[in-house]
């Protein structure tokens, strides 16, 4: 067909020509490849189409001439309107190449079914021929797998005789390394032997030995081969000893090798001696090659043991006295005379770092010389705390008696638990130091316990004692400066003098902080000297012990002292109290002591509340530093902290005895000084005024004033000392004696009317001041004595209701009724009789 398209496109075919004329090939390459069938289409009709548009452009123009007339590609022609009444002329068909294109489209129909047919026929052979190859295929790989079987099997049988081969090579090249081996063996035992009847010939004659033993170009060889003699000389002599010892033969073989055994450690010692010394010398000249090579062959000398040592025991700081005296220089000073803690540590600290910087640089030597470096490390820092850091120890920590405890002038027992915790701390630190640099298989920590180990067995009765110590010298301070005092005011009053000294005994909180400080310090020891929690919490339970036993004596005793002051003003008191019968010079002598006793009453009131203050502020210091930095540490140990809380609470009951004691004394002393003001200020007259047509008074009276302004002042420290329970039982039972003692003072006095309105006003001014007590029950009562002093003022028939709504204070209104100044002449004795009959 490419024939037949490439003949239509060279030669053109004519415009008169008919298409149809052409013949119509098809080949089957034109199906081959890309194959489209619109180019297919285009090759068999494009040429027949533009001869048709040409030949009816031609045909038109030559029976039409119609300006501006188009022709279409496909044949059609546009004319105007006007000319289509020539359209029935027209004689020529309007698609003349139909025919041709039919005729050519049956041809290629005919030509496709040709051949269609063709590659039906081949497609058929080419089957019948692939089936017959596949045949051939197939039988062809069913003789190549036999014959691959069968090769498989030759291989398996190869591989099998290879193996067994080699098996064979094997154990043939086995028996003969072994043949070998044992034929080299009986060469160099048949050597040794030689060597052996060499030592074995007599007694301490090393003369006759081979050259291999005085040359010292081949020391290590000889070295090992006289260690092998002498281990197997040894050995048979301990065969020879457990064998039956009436063998003749044995006995004189026995004999024979005791001479070369003999021999040969003599040799040994000699050959070790020689090596030693060509080590030292080396070490001085700082072979390091040298060294090297002759501790590798002192290595089977016992395992080199001697060799090292030996350099360890040659070191410098182990051998010159003059290092020891400077370690005892740079820690106690020139003098040797143990100085502050804190210069002791610094002391400590350069020295230990010059230690370390040591054993540093000899680690370096030894990790080139020793084929064993840990060994060698293991016993030079072995040596470093079982001598020098031992040495430096024993003069550092001299441990003082029980019985005779050093005096605090020379820093008592406090200075040795510092030194000893400074240098324990100190050594441990070293101790870490030496571990990072290398020390082998030594337990560091072991043995710097051990060092130590004198002294922590007895360090808490140290601790317990210290403390003891601490305090004593702490109270003999404080006494003796109270003493200066006293002695200082010897001019002054005894009474006076006596209250100065008291406050300069008055409980400090800075001294019992002083305690908890020492007991803190004391603490940081207990965890530093061990790190087992049980023994942590024995030892801190002990120690706290010391400062609750401390706290509790001293805050007890000064409470105590507190209470000497009170009663001592109770002694003044009573020493001026006097009889009705004196003259006026006397009494009025009497009245100023007794102005000076409620002055010494006052001061020793203000003391105490002082001391109760102090004392409640001291034992709220050491409950905090019992929960900041106690409790944590007795928890791990089962009951050791509630055990503590029960001995705190039982170190704190004398104190609270005390205190209440004293707050006991400090009520009596108030209202003593309150009965004497109302004794010395209240008048007659106050309550039974002249009915002289002057208005009444409504101002308290003089003594109400006093007393009202004394309670104001001397409880003003009561208020500020006291707080919580204590504050209100206080306060309460104060408030319930002043009632009483204001009804037992107003059962002297007789009341008018007008008097009646002054005592209600003195009530009114009492309750106000008791309000601050913020007690109801004292409220209460002042309220009711308000109401009794309504039994002054109302007329005598009101009197029988004047009390229907509070009963209970009925019995105590008779009482105030009785002192009615017209209780007499009003008769009221027989009314009240008769109105309250059940209270006759």
């Amino acid at each position: 067909m490419k024939d037949t398209k490439d003949g239509i496109t060279n030669d053109k075919l004519s415009k008169s020509s008919s298409v149809s004329s052409l013949p119509l090939i098809l080949d089957i390459d034109d199906f081959k490849g890309d194959f489209s069938f619109d180019a297919l289409f285009g090759n068999l009709v494009n040429e027949l189409l533009p001869s048709f548009q040409e030949e009816e452009a031609d045909s038109l123009e030559g029976h039409i001439n119609i300006g501006g007339s188009d022709a279409f590609p496909n044949g059609h022609l546009r004319v105007p309107s006007d000319a289509t009444r020539f359209a029935p002329s027209l004689s020529s068909p309007l698609f003349p190449e139909v025919d041709k294109l039919l005729s050519l489209f049956n041809d290629s129909s005919k030509e496709l079914t040709d051949l269609r047919t063709q590659i039906d026929g081949r497609l058929h052979n080419l089957k019948k021929e692939v089936s017959v190859q596949d045949s051939k295929h197939r039988k062809t790989l069913a003789e190549l797998e036999k014959g691959v079987d069968g090769l498989f099997g030759s291989f398996a049988r190869l591989d099998s005789r290879i193996s067994s081969v080699g098996q064979t090579a094997a154990k043939i090249g086995d028996h003969l390394q072994s043949a070998d081996a044992q034929r080299e063996t009986a060469s160099k035992t048949m050597e040794l032997i030689k060597y052996l009847m060499e030592f074995n010939s007599s007694p301490g004659d090393l003369m006759e030995l081979s050259p291999l033993f005085s040359d010292d170009s081949r020391v290590a060889e000889a070295a090992s081969i006289a260690q092998k003699l002498r281990s197997f000389a040894e050995e048979d002599i301990g065969r020879q000893g457990i064998a039956v010892p009436s063998m003749m033969g044995n006995a004189t073989a026995s004999r024979g090798l005791e001479v070369a055994v003999a021999n040969l450690q003599d040799y040994c010692n000699e050959l070790e001696n020689r090596l030693l010394a060509r080590f030292d010398a080396a070490s001085q000249r700082r072979e390091l090659s040298t060294m090297a090579e002759c501790a590798k062959i002192l290595s089977q000398f016992n395992r080199g043991t001697s060799a090292m040592q030996h350099y360890v025991a040659t070191r410098p700081m182990f051998i010159d006295v003059e290092v020891m005296n400077a370690d005892t220089r740079l820690v106690l000073g020139d003098q040797g005379v143990q100085g502050s803690h804190s210069n002791v540590a610094r002391g400590l600290s350069s020295l230990y770092k010059e230690i370390t910087d040591i054993v540093r640089k000899e680690a370096a030597t030894i990790m080139a010389v020793f084929p064993s470096p840990n060994d060698v490390m293991s016993i030079l820092v072995q040596r470093v705390l079982e001598q020098r850091v031992t040495a430096l120890l024993d003069k550092l920590l001299v441990k003082p008696s029980l019985v005779n405890v050093p005096p605090m002038e020379e820093g008592g027992l406090l200075l040795y638990l510092r030194m000893l915790a400074v240098a324990y701390e100190k050594t441990q630190e070293l101790a870490r130091d030496l571990r990072a640099v290398g020390c082998g298989d030594l337990d560091v920590d072991g043995l710097t316990e051990s060092l130590f180990s004198n002294h922590k067995d007895e360090y808490p009765e140290y601790e317990q004692a210290s403390l003891r110590q601490l305090y004593q010298a702490k109270m003999e301070e404080l006494r003796s400066e109270s003493q200066q005092i006293s002695e200082s005011t010897g001019t002054i009053g005894r009474s006076k003098g006596a209250a100065v000294a008291s406050s300069h005994q008055q409980i400090s909180v800075t001294v019992v902080t002083e305690f908890v400080r020492w007991n803190e310090e004391a603490i940081t020891r207990c965890t530093l000297f061990s790190s087992q929690p049980a023994t942590i919490a024995a030892n801190v339970k002990a120690v706290f012990t010391c400062l609750l036993d401390q706290v509790g004596q001293y805050i007890t005793e000064g409470l105590e002292r507190a209470r000497d002051s009170l009663t001592e003003a109770a002694n003044l008191r009573e020493r001026f109290v006097l009889g009705t019968s004196v003259s006026r010079r006397v009494a009025a002598a009497a009245a100023s002591a007794a102005e000076a006793a409620a002055a010494a009453g006052e001061s020793s009131f203000r003391s105490f509340m002082v001391a109760v203050q102090r004392c409640g502020s001291s034992v709220a210091i050491v409950q905090q530093y019992f929960a900041n930095s106690i409790s944590r540490l007795l928890l791990p140990v089962d009951g050791a902290h509630a055990a503590s809380c029960e001995e705190m609470a039982t170190a704190m009951s004398s104190a609270e005895a005390a205190a209440y004691r004293g707050l006991q004394q400090c009520i009596e002393t108030v209202m003593a000084e309150v009965e004497r003001l109302l004794s010395a200020e209240q008048k007659a007259t106050d309550y039974r005024s002249p009915d002289d047509g002057i208005a009444p008074d409504h101002r308290p009276t003089n003594a109400c004033t006093r007393v009202v302004s004394y309670l104001s002042r001397v409880l003003e420290s009561a208020f500020t000392a006291l707080e919580g329970l204590n504050k209100q039982a206080f306060l309460t039972e104060l408030g319930n004696r002043l009632q009483k003692g204001l009804l037992n003072h107003w059962q002297k006095f007789t009341f008018n009317p007008s008097g009646g309105l002054r005592l209600k006003r003195d009530i009114t001014e009492y309750g106000e001041f008791v309000r601050s007590f913020n007690a109801p029950s004292v409220d209460e009562k002042f309220e009711l004595l308000g109401i009794m002093a309504n039994v002054f003022i109302v007329a005598p028939e009101s009197l029988s209701s004047l009390f229907e709504g509070t009963p209970s204070i009925r019995k105590d209104s008779q009482r105030f009724i009785q002192l009615r100044e017209d209780y007499k002449s009003a008769k009221l004795a027989a009314k009240l009789s008769s109105l309250w009959p059940s209270s006759s």
